[in-house]
């Protein structure tokens, strides 16, 4: 779950001070250090709320500290919430005013209890699970959210060491609630296997909570370590704008809004200097199509996208939050501040960035460029995602990429084309026996290509939709690409072909999809996958052509003229074996 942001005022009495009267709920809030703040002032640290970041952090409970004397101010920006909210945002805060033990505190009769959507609906998670504790052992609490309690646990078969989010379903008042819970399990599905966003482990669910375990991120926020340098070098912050910025672009090529990105949301893997940077907290995250507009205020103060206070924006927010977030990278402070919200919201709408005051003089001119092309207001102006990875600052070396990177519906076609038949029939076995959860981001993905509802994608569907995706591909190759997903030759297709040759590989290559896979095809048991096996399996997937001998002789390595599970692991596990050209015509 994740921050809402209280909304604006333009002008005195104007149209936005009227909504924020009547919608928003205003705080005090915890402030950055002003631009030109006098470095030796001492600054308070008073706790944020970790609800979305203390899934990960080893020390998300007690990380601030007033001995430091630190030349930034040591507070994050607080999480703020729409009205309409209050029922979540006071459960924690009235935690602080209990009676004393044996007391009772007194109840107003005329107060009518009422039972949360979360213990009202049957399931969350809408299927049934294993126990947490039959596979997990709890440890001690890393951090304290909103809606749930982070804690360290062990898998017990691995003694691998894991986070778990447990979230309270009393805590789910709403639908809404209940919705966006598990909106955000089905987003980390959708963007596992990226190498910069966090892994999840697997949902879990009983009487009483959802239990979200997730990779465990021992190396603390980026935010302190902005925190502990007061700025990073040139060269630090565009290898750090390299990885927030290439999230950001494999989340809008899949189909993904972020919506809070700030430096409490990345992660580091552990405290080396070098260690893997990780993006966290999909709470506020949603599924868009290309040219949806949403008007729901959600973010956090500081790097709110002012198109997102004015309630008409589209993933061109995230573009400029993560621009904000390199602007504080490269000099400490943020570039809208104000001393207080509705001033920060001002400052979000109308102020100038400053590229004066220190260290700006001594920063490049490409940087600055960047950051400013990033903080267009106009988002039809600003830069894409894709277009900052190509800006000479941010490119390694200064040497850009030879061709556009793919987006992720291009790459992973283009993946499935190069796989063998049987490997392509095995993913979609795997993809048949994955939870609703594990794919509903290909089914949004599906549902955006296939224009007509008509439940299969032809040639010119995917064509659009490629080039919506920025794809710039020759008739021909989109041509190969269909054909390559095409298995059963019917000439469209068809939702499960579609989610086989988008599923990733870090699902495919799971041991027990894998052996799951495998068992589907050897029908007798036998431990191996005969030509009379995979000729029933042809048959089942439409495959009435199908060359069994050469199927098996791509696959079967020792050439007995049968498959074994190791050979159909070698061949899954796709290190070059088992695959053939994409061919162009």
């Amino acid at each position: 779950m994740g921050n809402t942001c209280v909304g604006p005022n333009i002008g005195n009495k104007g149209f936005l001070q009227s909504v924020t009267a009547a919608v928003w709920k205003t705080r005090q809030p915890e402030t950055l250090p002003a631009p030109n703040q006098d470095k030796e002032t001492s600054v308070s640290n008073n706790n944020k709320d970790s609800s979305t970041n203390n899934e990960i952090s080893e020390n998300s409970d007690c990380k601030r500290s007033d001995s430091n004397q630190l030349d930034v101010q040591s507070i994050a920006p607080t999480p703020i919430k729409i009205a309409g909210d209050e029922s979540r945002s006071t459960t924690n805060a009235n935690n602080n005013n209990k009676p004393a033990e044996g007391a009772k505190p007194n109840k107003p009769s005329h107060i009518k209890r009422v039972s949360s959507a979360g213990l009202l609906v049957d399931s969350v998670l809408q299927r049934k699970t294993e126990n947490l504790k039959d596979l997990y052992s709890l440890g001690r609490k890393l951090g304290q959210g909103q809606f749930g309690t982070t804690f360290l646990c062990v898998e017990k078969a691995m003694n691998k060491e894991c986070a778990c989010k447990t979230i309270a379903k009393r805590k789910l008042t709403t639908e809404e609630d209940v919705e966006d819970v598990r909106r955000e399990i089905q987003i980390m599905h959708h963007l596992a296997g990226h190498p910069n966003v966090i892994s999840i482990v697997g949902a879990y669910e009983d009487a009483v909570a959802v239990h979200v375990v997730m990779e465990l991120c021992a190396g603390g926020e980026l935010f302190d370590r902005i925190i502990q340098r007061g700025h990073f070098t040139e060269r630090k912050a565009a290898e750090l704008a390299r990885i927030i910025v290439g999230v950001v672009e494999a989340c809008h090529s899949l189909g993904v809004m972020h919506r809070d990105l700030k430096p409490e949301n990345f992660l580091f893997v552990n405290e080396q200097e070098d260690a893997p940077l990780k993006t966290i907290d999909f709470g506020l995250s949603v599924f868009f199509r290309p040219g949806e507009m949403f008007s729901d205020v959600v973010g956090s103060p500081y790097y709110v996208a002012p198109e997102v206070l004015k309630k008409h924006y589209g993933p061109e927010c995230d573009v400029w939050s993560a621009g904000v977030i390199i602007y504080i990278l490269l000099s400490g402070v943020p570039p809208f501040w104000d001393e207080t919200e509705q001033g920060i919201f001002e400052q979000v709408l109308k102020g100038e960035l400053d590229f004066v005051s220190e260290p700006w003089p001594s920063i490049s001119d490409s940087a600055k460029d960047l950051v400013r092309r990033m903080l267009v207001r106009d988002p039809k102006k600003r830069l894409t995602a894709h277009q900052v990875l190509c800006h000479p600052w941010v490119q390694i070396d200064g040497v850009a990429p030879d061709k556009p990177l793919d987006s992720a519906v291009l790459s992973r076609l283009k993946q499935f084309s190069a796989m063998n038949r049987l490997k392509k029939i095995a993913i979609r076995v795997i993809a048949e026996n994955l939870s609703e959860e594990e794919i509903a981001g290909l089914k949004e993905m599906f549902r955006m290509i296939d224009v007509d509802n008509s439940g299969h994608i032809t040639l010119e569907e995917l064509k659009k939709g490629l080039e919506r995706v920025g794809a710039n591909l020759k008739d021909s190759e989109i041509v190969s690409l269909m054909q390559a997903a095409d298995v059963d030759n019917s000439g469209t297709i068809d939702y499960g072909e579609f989610v086989a040759a988008m599923l990733h590989l870090n699902k495919v290559q799971k041991e027990d999809h894998m052996f799951a896979a495998f068992s589907y095809f050897d029908k007798d048991g036998s431990g191996y996958i005969t030509k009379d096996e995979l000729q029933q399996a042809c048959e089942q997937f439409g495959l009435r052509d199908a060359q069994l001998e050469e199927i098996i002789r791509e696959v079967d390595q020792d050439n007995d003229g049968r498959i074994d599970y190791s050979e159909f692991v070698a061949m899954m596990q796709d290190t070059g074996f088992g695959r053939i050209g994409l061919k162009t015509v």
